[in-house]
């Protein structure tokens, strides 16, 4: 910047405090722009321009409702100093100014008919709408604001309550997909315990049966060997016999015949029977005993179980005598209930059963859902069961 020549590379230096002033002031002419851009900000469409800007219209701050304009941030200035134009009634812009002054008296609506609940302007008040009852716009105003906070309040809780039952069906849901799971899984096992049990059972049958017919065929082979042998000496002998009877020798005849004669006996087989084992009742013995072994015990075993699981749940009920029915006889203690042929004189109760024979307990239950439940006794000639009832309170 100096022009000066330098045979060599200087040392070169930062002035810093001139540095810090040049910084600070291209920060001050940064913002000034950015104002001076936000405050000249032309208005776009769906914005309010403002009614004396010439040329390029600028987005309208505040509307007033006495001049019945509105006003960019400079043309707004007068308003804001101006004694006189102080009192007016400004507001944040909006269009559609005309709407704000009676279409018949040309003056600003400024008061509001509760009788015919409209807005009127001073003039309606003693002509069209005389005797009617008014208030001003911001009495009104602030009535209906309330009454519109009320509601919303009211539809807040509304839209908080159904949040809180999509959350308890939810939570519903899950814990039945929990127990379904949960069920599955046992019933798996159960089933597959059963199904192993039937198997080994049926190999042991099926073992019984082939033993039987085995010992069958061991018997019926003995015997047929037995007969084959006897087969094979009588065809041996009836050899003999047939070639001492061609002998013409009387010599050889006579003396072969005695001892051919005393050639032992053959055995009597007419008897000989093999008898099929009866297989009558076999399947039939073997399901039973597949059921008392392995069926009613399996059977034990998931009752106790489910019993188990009920008593978890278990609660002490005091039953309320204003909800039984009259032909019901409930213990001082309220914890019994007996069914009698004879109907009560009682009074007069809303929450009494009249007609079925139900009696509620006193308090209310949560079911793990959240559920309120009733708790009904349902009795059928004299034998009583406690269960919940299925249309809870929400």
């Amino acid at each position: 910047m100096c022009k000066e020549t330098f045979s060599t590379r200087p040392q070169l230096r930062v002035n810093t405090f001139i540095s810090e002033m040049v910084a600070q002031f291209r920060r001050e002419a940064q913002q000034k722009a950015s104002s001076s851009s936000s405050e000249q900000q032309a208005a776009k469409p769906g914005e309010v321009p403002c009614d004396f800007c010439t040329g390029t219209r600028l987005k309208a701050l505040k509307s007033c409702l006495v001049c019945q304009t509105s006003y960019c941030q400079t043309h707004l200035e007068p308003h804001l100093t101006v004694k006189g134009l102080i009192r007016h009634q400004l507001i944040d812009a909006v269009e559609n100014l005309e709407g704000r002054m009676c279409t018949k008296h040309h003056k600003l609506l400024e008061l509001f008919c509760k009788t015919d609940q409209t807005c009127v302007c001073t003039l309606c008040s003693v002509l069209e709408h005389k005797n009617h009852e008014f208030v001003p716009l911001r009495e009104e105003y602030e009535g209906k604001k309330a009454e519109l906070e009320k509601t919303e309040a009211e539809i807040q809780q509304m839209i908080q309550k159904r949040r809180l039952k999509i959350q308890e069906i939810t939570e519903s849901v899950k814990m039945s997909k929990d127990a379904a799971d949960r069920q599955k899984a046992e019933g798996v096992q159960v089933f597959t315990a059963l199904m192993e049990s039937v198997e080994r059972r049926l190999k042991e049958l099926m073992k019984e049966i082939e033993d039987k017919q085995e010992t069958t065929e061991k018997q019926a082979e003995g015997f047929i060997k037995d007969l084959e042998q006897e087969i094979s000496e009588l065809m041996e002998r009836s050899s003999e016999v047939e070639q001492l009877s061609r002998s013409e020798d009387h010599l050889h005849l006579l003396q072969s015949f005695s001892s051919l004669k005393a050639a032992p006996p053959t055995k009597d087989r007419t008897e000989a029977r093999v008898h099929p084992p009866s297989y009558e009742g076999t399947v039939g013995r073997a399901v039973d005993q597949l059921e008392e072994t392995v069926w009613k015990p399996m059977k034990k075993k998931l009752f106790e179980a489910e019993l188990q699981r009920v008593q978890q749940h278990e609660v002490d009920v005091t039953l309320d005598p204003d909800t039984a029915n009259p032909a019901l006889i409930l213990s001082d203690d309220g914890k019994q209930v007996y069914d009698s042929d004879v109907r009560k004189n009682l009074p007069d109760n809303p929450e009494r059963f009249s007609y079925y024979g139900i009696v509620l307990g006193e308090q209310s239950f949560s079911s793990v859902n959240g559920n309120k439940l009733q708790v009904v006794i349902k009795y059928t000639t004299n034998s009583f069961q406690l269960r919940p009832h299925l249309h809870g309170y929400f």
